[in-house]
């Protein structure tokens, strides 16, 4: 169960109204280098800053935030998928999800309560998911539509899904850990022979076959 900061909890006892914004937050890689390049966006009318945690983040707005369907919760391990709508005109989008890579991206989704009289926030935003971007897909309107693009958020059970490969592949432990090469040689292991000594042993079974016939 979700608990509430004692100011939002009181503004909804009122029961003069809810005012909220939900709040998006993608961490996707420069594609060169491999940099987090964390961005954000909101449904408010401009940006603004946001304390979450121990860190200040910049939320984009002014409708770079189109829409997103209302979030389902289940108890357990499933793996579940919100899809988000964003206007590819705005420029942060445009960098984010095609100048940078968003392919399983950290994301995570806020929700910002304010004061319905004076907009005033409430409380720090609260957090109702984490998890991954799972796909980009820009759609293209027939003539007098309207662009978006939509992207597929995959909750953090995604993670229980992985291989062992990609849990503890050479090129996951280098992610993790530069100068990790525990594992560099993983994927030869086995195809190549290992000499011991200054000579290469000869088989048996070999060395018979080799010899002259008496």
């Amino acid at each position: 169960m979700r608990t509430l900061d004692a100011a939002v909890t009181a503004q909804f006892a009122t029961r003069e109204g809810i005012y909220a914004r939900l709040l998006a937050w993608i961490v996707a890689r420069d594609r060169s280098t491999g940099t987090p390049m964390p961005v954000g966006f909101w449904t408010g009318d401009d940006h603004q800053d946001f304390s979450i945690g121990d860190e200040t983040r910049t939320y984009y707005g002014a409708g770079t935030l189109l829409s997103m369907p209302s979030l389902q919760f289940d108890v357990g391990l499933k793996v579940r998928s919100h899809r988000i709508t964003f206007s590819p005109l705005a420029p942060e989008v445009e960098q984010a999800l095609r100048g940078y890579d968003p392919r399983l991206a950290p994301a995570e989704l806020h929700v910002a309560h304010f004061d319905p009289l004076t907009h005033g926030l409430l409380a720090e935003p609260a957090r109702v998911f984490r998890g991954f971007v799972d796909t980009v897909t820009v759609n293209i309107p027939a003539v007098g539509g309207a662009a978006d693009v939509e992207v597929a958020l995959l909750s953090s059970a995604h993670a229980l899904t992985r291989t062992l490969s990609l849990k503890k592949s050479h090129e996951s432990l280098i992610a993790r850990q530069s100068g990790d090469a525990f594992r560099q040689y993983t994927a030869v292991t086995g195809a190549v022979s290992c000499v011991w000594g200054e000579a290469k042993a000869v088989a048996p079974a070999a060395a018979a076959e080799a010899s002259p016939q008496s």
